[in-house]
């Protein structure tokens, strides 16, 4: 999806919130900013870093904790609707359009992550001669 400001390719993120852990603050930011709703693992990815100028044009560092989150819906209506441009695309292109090389690295090392998942599946669904 696009940042609201820059339209930058981005993430879902946001700030920490009070009594939420950090895989739950990512999982509900994803629903608000993209309308996807489904099961987020608790465990980082990894994390980033980049650069973000506040409303009063103080430019802070900002290091994001990623989360996998497997989507089981999508809203048609919620928060941040029309703000944004939000499109499907592969590891590899996901990774070709986001600015940052830390979260592009995370992004190509989840696809394998998710290429041997999907490996494993599939070699145990294969009946022994």
């Amino acid at each position: 999806m696009t940042s609201r400001d820059t339209g930058r390719w981005v993430i879902p993120k946001g700030w920490p919130m009070t009594r939420k852990c950090a895989h739950e603050v990512a999982m509900q930011e994803a629903f608000e900013e993209a309308g996807v709703r489904g099961v987020v693992e608790t465990e980082t990815l990894g994390a980033y870093s980049y650069s973000k100028v506040l409303r009063d044009g103080v430019q802070v560092i900002c290091k994001v904790q990623v989360y996998a989150l497997e989507v089981t819906d999508m809203a048609k209506n919620f928060k941040e609707k029309g703000e944004r441009r939000i499109e499907w695309v592969s590891f590899d292109d996901a990774a070709g359009r986001v600015r940052e090389p830390e979260l592009r690295h995370l992004l190509l090392a989840f696809k394998r992550t998710m290429t041997d998942r999907l490996s494993v599946a599939a070699a145990k669904q294969i009946p022994a001669e």
